[in-house]
């Protein structure tokens, strides 16, 4: 798992990199408007095209950047990270909400919070239930299903993952039945004109609340004691341990931090989309995984880099008529990825292990 290629996060040459992938970034938004705006013949239905795979992108880097972490420090396929998100979104459903099965723990909402303070206040209660249970959960999974099959063979934790993955389906399944489950929509439905396009608020707060916690994950990641340790022992476990570094409290971070985004993922999902469901979690973590390794397992940049690309081939196919083919689209792109680049476009920095 790593942030950058050299030794120290601060120096030029990182820098520069950084520097150089926004750039890239921002002219890659920019060529996919104006082809967007060509196609369509709309300036307004491109730039809303554009606010929409932001967004969509947003939600996907973070499941995505829980699939990379797990991946760069323990090599584990965690297929059951896909269902912590969906968990994630049913108990933001549940703090928003006077659902039955939280009763009077919920906070009773029904629909649009005009007032900004109460609807900051009411954000701020489900971000940190969502995020810390979350957090809990996948620190339970690890701790119970994946420590005491940490050096048996790579087959057993990965048949684990996808039981796991199972058992949370099933739970939530039985709580909540099959069906659509509403989420009340807190947000205002109001926008800013952008292009002649009508941006809703709640568009922006996504991508910004998702930039800082990829931001804040970085720097993290980068420049903390715990952030060293979790980069040292997903170079050299047999190393790091040599070294001082506590194996099983910085594995049990690493989960802690997927888990806290997939809790803030899911809060997104629920705002976004106006319903959860029990199945959420199956393609959510699919595309995430992808994502993963489209940019380069391992690598957290490279994750969120790869879910906001399957975010933006996605809703360009919508865009053309082409929904039914978009996952088509965006698994044909990840082959021929694979095929110049089998390291992702950012590539992979996992050491060998003893």
């Amino acid at each position: 798992m790593t942030v950058a290629r050299s030794s120290s996060p601060a120096s030029a040459p990182s820098l520069y990199r950084r520097v150089r992938l926004v750039g890239l970034s921002v002219i890659g938004v920019a060529a996919y408007f104006l082809v967007l705006a060509v196609m369509l013949g709309s300036t307004a239905t491109a730039a809303q095209q554009v606010s929409n795979a932001l967004t969509l992108g947003a939600i996907y880097a973070l499941v995505a950047l829980g699939y990379t972490m797990v991946y760069g420090i323990i090599e584990l396929i965690n297929f059951a990270h896909g269902d912590v998100f969906m968990v994630g979104a049913f108990v933001a459903l549940w703090t928003l909400t006077s659902d039955p099965f939280v009763g009077a723990v919920g906070l009773g909402q029904t629909g649009s919070v005009t007032n900004l303070v109460l609807l900051a206040g009411l954000l701020l209660i489900t971000f940190t239930v969502a995020m810390v249970m979350m957090a809990a959960i996948n620190m339970f999974i690890e701790r119970f299903a994946y420590r005491p099959l940490r050096h048996a063979p790579k087959v057993a934790p990965l048949i684990t993952a996808l039981g796991v993955s199972l058992i949370l389906q099933n739970i939530v399944q039985i709580i909540v039945g099959t069906g659509d489950r509403p989420v009340p929509q807190i947000f205002p439905p109001d926008g800013f004109q952008f292009l002649g396009a009508t941006i809703r608020y709640l568009n922006l707060f996504i991508f910004v609340a998702a930039m800082i916690l990829l931001f804040g994950l970085q720097q993290f990641v980068g420049r903390t004691r715990l952030g060293r340790a979790m980069r040292a022992t997903a170079q050299d476990q047999q190393a790091a341990q040599l070294m001082g570094v506590n194996l099983n409290q910085t594995i049990a971070m690493t989960f802690l931090i997927g888990g806290a985004l997939a809790g803030a993922a899911g809060v997104f999902q629920g705002q976004l989309y106006g319903f959860v469901r029990f199945d959420l979690g199956f393609n959510a973590g699919l595309k995430a995984f992808t994502a993963a390794v489209l940019g380069g397992i391992g690598n957290l940049t490279g994750a969120a880099l790869g879910g906001f690309l399957i975010a933006f081939l996605e809703v360009f196919a919508a865009a053309n008529g082409q929904q039914r083919w978009s996952q088509a689209i965006v698994f044909v792109v990840l082959i021929v990825v694979l095929v110049f680049r089998p390291a992702g476009l950012l590539g992979q920095q996992i050491g060998e292990r003893a």
